[in-house]
């Protein structure tokens, strides 16, 4: 009865699957088996309601045995949960990044800047009809406060704190507070900052000497895929930790300087974010959260940071008393596009091709020719201009650099001396205020280094280095690397110049700027 038994084997095997309904059956049967006296039933009914009563103990017994197991378990899973360790290895799985967090989080604080800024309200202040009517206060200046908040990371026990230019930036008299993890607040004091790289250096006064560090780590040995966390203040709800991995590298095509790269991320980054830390699984710094691309203003999964190489050039620069310099490479490199790779017959479209040399620059006196495609610097391939000067400013000024070239199809290597750009000038850069177009611009004269760093043919003049959000020269839509060349008709060769310019109120702005080839000229009444 092969049939029958594979039956019998299957309410079997329901039975046993079956055990929490089966539980409650036999209480059912046992309160019918105390009336059995009561109730006339045939001796083979009697035999049968034994073996019943039987079964019925053996379940309760099981189901009893069966809960203690299981309250057995329960009491040993808080025991198991609590044993958590950093992963030994990126191979290695690991359920909670609380000891991450519990090594990273208390050197990130809060940044909290205030700016008292005089603001004008009128262009027609100093018009006699109109302060006749209004009174004499028509039109004076007043002023404002003006708030903003971002995050930090401490770099050395004695409060050396790093973060963005923007966070920090101001106009006016600017007040900087530093918050930490332990709800312990100090002032602090801007001892460097730098609009092409986004990166300021603050120094934390009246500590108690030893404040919670992050360590850094070497940026270049992330890869895609490697997951990362996020540590910030975003919206200034309070410290807020969200985890993500490594989307990409040397990302180049954002930012305004050509020694910016950054390293993008799908981990969450809002506002309030900016100067917060990045840091790997072993809990070191990796990248600084600088921002973010989205249409709503809020994170989509696309955040970038600042690698920290490069980041670590300007704490120590700073730690130091020295202003970081970036080396003076004497070359202008363009991008190598589809049609050059092909061209050339390069594998792929990577490489920054050298366009112009400077006379008795570094890199005429190494040797570089126009048309060289620089593939490499010290081993470490590049994928564009940018990627070049990134490599170069993280090396320093009076190091050498190992250039891998692609010339006329023949790789060749170039070492090449780091020098400082020559100082042909004076280095004079303003933020731009008041009541005229360029309201909210930070401005700067060119020089050969500049020139380099933002890839201009220009070696004179004054460029747009940065754009303050929310200004009206960003609402009129000038951006970094813009050069001015005009004001209202008066030609404009340096920073002084302009402001001479923009001091004369006007009825009717007029201003020229070229921007690459071409010359944009913009009219914007007084």
């Amino acid at each position: 009865m092969p049939f029958q038994s594979e039956r019998a084997s299957a309410r079997q095997r329901q039975n046993r699957e079956n055990l929490p309904g089966t539980i409650f059956k036999p209480l059912r049967g046992l309160q019918l088996a105390g009336s059995a006296s009561t109730s006339p039933r045939a001796p083979a009914a009697l035999g049968r309601d034994r073996r019943n009563d039987v079964i019925d103990r053996l379940h309760l017994i099981v189901a009893a045995l069966a809960v203690s197991a299981i309250a057995g378990f329960a009491a040993c899973a808080p025991a198991v949960a609590q044993q958590k360790v950093p992963p030994p290895s990126r191979e290695a799985a690991q359920y909670s990044f609380a000891p991450i967090v519990r090594k990273a989080a208390p050197a990130v604080v809060n940044v909290y800047v205030r700016s008292r800024v005089q603001t004008f309200n009128s262009p027609f202040a100093d018009d006699p009809l109109f302060r006749r009517f209004f009174g004499e206060s028509f039109g004076q200046p007043s002023e404002r406060v003006m708030s903003s908040l971002g995050s930090g990371v401490i770099v050395s026990a004695d409060g050396l704190v790093v973060t963005n230019t923007h966070v920090i930036r101001g106009r006016g008299e600017t007040e900087v507070r530093i918050a930490l993890a332990d709800k312990r607040e100090f002032d602090a004091k801007v001892i460097a900052q730098d609009d092409k790289t986004d990166i300021a250096v603050l120094k934390i006064e009246n500590g108690d000497g030893r404040f919670p560090t992050l360590d850094f780590e070497d940026s270049d040995s992330l890869e895609v895929g490697d997951m990362v966390l996020a540590i910030g203040n975003p919206f200034g709800v309070g410290q807020t930790v969200t985890s993500g991995i490594v989307s990409a590298l040397s990302r180049s095509e954002i930012g305004h300087s050509d020694s910016q790269v950054f390293i993008q991320t799908d981990a969450a980054i809002n506002p309030g974010n900016s100067g917060g830390a990045l840091v790997d699984m072993s809990g070191r710094l990796v990248g600084i959260n600088t921002m973010i691309f989205s249409k709503t203003g809020g994170s989509v999964g696309i955040g970038f940071a600042i690698p920290s190489n490069l980041v670590k050039v300007y704490a120590e620069s700073a730690a130091s008393g020295r202003k970081v310099e970036r080396p003076w490479l004497g070359a202008k490199l363009e991008a190598v596009t589809r049609e050059y790779a092909e061209g050339l017959g390069l594998a792929r479209v990577a490489g920054a091709v050298v366009t112009r040399i400077t006379d008795k620059g570094p890199a005429a006196n190494a040797g570089l020719e126009p048309g060289d495609v620089i593939t490499s610097v010290d081993g470490v391939e590049v994928v564009d201009a940018r990627s070049v000067f990134y490599r170069l400013t993280t090396k320093g000024v009076g190091q050498s650099a190992k250039l891998t070239l692609l010339r006329k199809g023949k790789p060749i290597d170039v070492s090449i001396a780091l020098l400082a750009p020559p100082s042909a000038g004076k280095e004079d850069v303003k933020n731009l205020s008041g009541n005229h177009p360029l309201d909210g611009a930070r401005v700067s004269n060119i020089l050969p280094g500049l020139a380099d760093e933002m890839n201009l043919d220009e070696t004179g003049g004054v460029v747009i280095l940065s754009v303050r959000n929310g200004s009206a020269a960003q609402s009129l839509g000038f951006k970094a690397g813009d050069i001015i060349v005009a004001v209202s008709g008066a030609d404009v060769a340096t920073v002084t110049e302009i402001e001479t310019a923009l001091a004369k109120r006007q009825r009717l702005w007029q201003i020229s700027v070229k921007r690459g080839e071409r010359v944009l000229q913009l009219q914007v009444p007084g």
